[in-house]
Formats: C-alpha cells, sequence, structure tokens
C-alpha cells in the first residue's frame, strides 16, 4: 500500500434496494429465510459496508494487493424496503502496518439504519492465494 494511506479516508458509496438484495432473496441458501420480512439484508448491508471500504482503498493499493475482511462489529437498527436507496459512510479511522480499521455507518432516507466497525488486513494477492490452493490441497491455479 502507498505511504499516503492515512486516517481520514472517508466514502460514500450508494445502492437502491431491490427484490435481490432482501432477506428473501437469501432463501436458495438458506431455506428458512423464505417467509422473513422483504427488506434490506443485514448480510447484503455488511457486503455493501465491504465494498464501499474496498472501493475507498482502492487508489492507495499496489497492484499485487487487495484486502480482505478481517473482523466486522455491526448493528442494523432499521428496516429499508425496497426501493430505498441506501448509504454506506465509511472512514478509515486507523492503520496499523498492513491491518486497516473503518468506522462505518449506514442510512437511507429516513435516517441511520446501520453503524459500527469494519476492519480489513491488506494481503500480497498472490501470496494468499498460494497459500488458499495449499490448504485445499490443489497445487496450481485452476481447480481440480
Amino acid at each position: 500500500m502507498t505511504s499516503d494511506l492515512k486516517p481520514g479516508l472517508r466514502l460514500l458509496q450508494t445502492l437502491q434496494v431491490d427484490d435481490s438484495l432482501t432477506v428473501p432473496a437469501m432463501t436458495p441458501a438458506f431455506a428458512s429465510f423464505g417467509d422473513m420480512p422483504p427488506v434490506f439484508a443485514t448480510a447484503f448491508m455488511v457486503g455493501f459496508i465491504e465494498w464501499a471500504c474496498v472501493e475507498a482503498l482502492r487508489p492507495f493499493l499496489r497492484s499485487h494487493e487487495r484486502t480482505v475482511g478481517t473482523h466486522i462489529d455491526i448493528s442494523h437498527v432499521a428496516a429499508t424496503p425496497v426501493g430505498m436507496t441506501v448509504t454506506a459512510d465509511v472512514e478509515l479511522v486507523a492503520v496499523e502496518g498492513r491491518k486497516l480499521r473503518f468506522k462505518v455507518s449506514c442510512s437511507d432516507e429516513n435516517g441511520l439504519t446501520g453503524e459500527g466497525f469494519h476492519e480489513r488486513a491488506v494481503i500480497d494477492h498472490d501470496k494468499f492465494m498460494a497459500r488458499v490452493l495449499a490448504k485445499s490441497g490443489q497445487t496450481g491455479s485452476s481447480p481440480q
């Protein structure tokens, strides 16, 4: 990562909630969610927050670097129905070596929907993938 990555980096990202981002949309993976309310799913909110952090960091990473999520502490405090827009507000609050800590929040047109902290780690993509492949018992870059 570049030396100019410092606390204070901030990004706002928006997303319109549609049916594919609701709790029932997770039914193929988790059958019990089929009869849940059709609102923005917590799992998708977490993914949205991670996406915003990845986008904020992108200009500061070298070509061989990526970031991976290592910790998330988020409260989902209000439901967002289909059709509303959610905004993620992510701010880098700490850089400790490869460890990056963000203060994060989400809101819709009616106010706060979630908030907390998210941590990411800077990785060397090729080294990381070599460890993943070794863990899975693969030796090449293509699945066996």
